[in-house]
């Protein structure tokens, strides 16, 4: 029994160091290193906390990992066919549970920055929050290649 928690605890542990900071504005993608960017400056106007939600609706992993999860757990109950009655109630339960619990770690914290760019112009960027502190009034560079911009204080 010990030892079953504990390869289901190590399993975890291993998924939750898959997150990803490749959001913020501290951090660039191998593809994006050694890439001309085309570089505006500007002022914030405004920043806002908000939630990124990562993409997709769906969360495999969280419902794959709470069914089985659960269907361990309930395997431990009972005997006979109540057993198999458990099993199955555990294997929906988790599932369930999983996917509501992955969907919330699939929620990164991060900010709404509103720019007034030197040319005049409004844009609002989201980003992954990093450890770069920015507030209204900050003079800004937004680095930007095709549809992905990254944005950081001067």
């Amino acid at each position: 029994m010990i030892k079953r928690l504990i390869v289901v605890a190590i399993a975890t542990v291993t998924l939750a160091g898959c997150a990803n900071d490749s959001m913020s504005g501290d951090v660039y993608s191998a593809s994006q290193a050694k890439q001309v960017q085309t570089v505006r400056y500007g002022t914030l106007v405004s920043v806002r906390p908000v939630k990124i939600q990562n993409q997709g609706g769906s969360n495999m992993i969280g419902t794959l990992g709470g069914a089985v999860l659960g269907g361990f757990l309930g395997n431990t109950i009972g005997g006979g066919s109540g057993r198999s009655l458990a099993t199955a109630a555990g294997v929906v339960a988790g599932g369930v549970a999983g996917d509501q619990i992955g969907g919330a770690a699939g929620r990164t914290d991060g900010l709404e920055l509103e720019i007034k760019t030197d040319q005049k112009e409004n844009v609002v960027v989201v980003q992954k929050l990093g450890t770069t502190k920015f507030r209204p009034g900050q003079r800004v560079r937004m680095a930007q290649r095709g549809d992905t911009i990254t944005v950081s204080p001067l």
